[in-house]
């Protein structure tokens, strides 16, 4: 694992997109797994402004999100396939098919499920995994408890998750109760893998995850396991760590 300690959010997202460039000038068909939620904003912006300048080309590269709202599709903003164009996709020249994520809108489950882990092996697997971390150390949607072992499935949101979320909707009854996510061992088949955190209501988090015993009920704790991990961390979100 490498860390890297940024003084602020805005190093951070500068950190973080140099090594996802990286990532697509070394290879440019490359399989980028990609998150959602507020940390990865300022990542894209930053991608998004190498682009503009010329400095990247993503016109061969193919993505694979972590997950999505069950029930929501691009018709919502607030799915997170309309996050995605929003806040990227709709700002660089990635293909229109190259773009994947679950469908929010499959009431089968279990077919949806099974129809993305093909996608991610049909890809070749994922070269470098995106995440961010919830305050309860969940990624992606795996919540504390989540089975190591599981890959893309259907999970209900925990009453913490939803409570996060709700900023994000007219009310915490507006969020949606379950979704679509890979499972961390979906994650763990990726080849690299770059977690970003920011704030001091992520420490604990980040420090139970990378300082704590591997356990399922800190999901994000298994990362200590990968091989090839990168923490690019604020100030604050390092603040527990010695």
């Amino acid at each position: 694992m490498r860390i890297y300690r940024a003084k602020n959010y805005q190093e951070l997202s500068r950190k973080a997109a140099n090594i996802i460039s990286a990532q697509v000038i070394i290879k440019p068909n490359c399989v980028l797994g990609l998150a959602t939620g507020s940390s990865p904003i300022g990542t894209y912006k930053q991608l998004i402004e190498w682009y503009n300048k010329g400095d990247l080309d993503f016109s061969e590269v193919k993505s694979v999100n972590l997950d999505e709202y069950r029930g929501l599709g691009i018709e919502s903003d607030q799915s997170y396939v309309y996050f995605m164009h929003h806040n990227f996709f709709d700002h660089i020249n990635i293909k229109p098919e190259n773009i994947n994520l679950p469908n929010g809108k499959n009431p089968d489950a279990a077919a949806e499920c099974a129809r993305y882990e093909k996608v991610i092996e049909s890809l070749g697997g994922i070269d470098l995994q995106l995440l961010g971390i919830g305050r309860n150390g969940h990624i992606g949607f795996n919540e504390p408890g989540s089975a190591f072992e599981r890959l893309t499935h259907c999970v209900d949101l925990t009453e913490s998750t939803i409570e996060a979320n709700k900023r994000f909707f007219a009310s915490a009854d507006d969020v949606p109760r379950q979704a679509y996510t890979m499972g961390i061992q979906s994650i763990m088949h990726a080849r690299r893998i770059v977690l970003i955190a920011s704030g001091e209501d992520k420490a604990q988090a980040v420090h139970d995850a990378f300082f704590g015993p591997v356990t399922p009920e800190v999901p994000a704790s298994v990362l200590q396991l990968h091989q090839e991990v990168y923490l690019v961390a604020d100030e604050a979100a390092l603040s527990l760590v010695k």
